[in-house]
């Protein structure tokens, strides 16, 4: 038997961070996501966003590769929401994500971050976000490759 506890942070915007996951969608598509997720014996904590970007707090079946989920996460919704229309101006999703692991202990704030997020974006950018939370865990980057 194995025993795990494999916590993920996970972001990742519309493709050029187009505005397009209005309020009304966002539920039609945060539920098709969470099908996934389960299909991958995924259990999700909390699932939330703005027009541009989603975050999700899961917990990572250990047969599961993170990079594996994260293209089955985009690819299917992306194929799902074209071919049923729930957002006819939906781009895509940008090709790059973020995740970062997370301890039992910090789950219950990461939950609460990621339910506030309509109210935390009404002064914080998404690319403002990115780059505290990239700081955050200690992850160097440049600017340039954000854009």
């Amino acid at each position: 038997m194995s025993y795990t506890q494999i916590y993920y942070h996970i972001v990742f915007s519309t493709k050029n961070r187009a505005p397009v996951l209005a309020p009304g969608v966002r539920k039609e598509v945060f539920g098709y996501l969470w099908g996934i997720l389960k299909d991958k014996k995924c259990h999700l904590y909390r699932m939330g966003g703005v027009e541009d970007h989603i975050h999700i707090l899961t917990h990572l079946h250990p047969t599961v590769a993170l990079a594996v989920l994260i293209r089955d996460l985009k690819t299917s919704s992306t194929a799902w929401i074209k071919e049923h229309q729930v957002v006819p101006e939906f781009p895509g999703w940008q090709a790059e994500y973020a995740a970062f692991t997370k301890s039992h202990a910090d789950r219950p704030a990461v939950i609460e971050y990621i339910r506030s997020q309509e109210e935390h974006h009404r002064t914080v950018s998404f690319m403002d976000e990115l780059k505290a939370l990239l700081r955050e865990e200690g992850i160097a980057f440049e600017e340039r490759y954000l854009a």
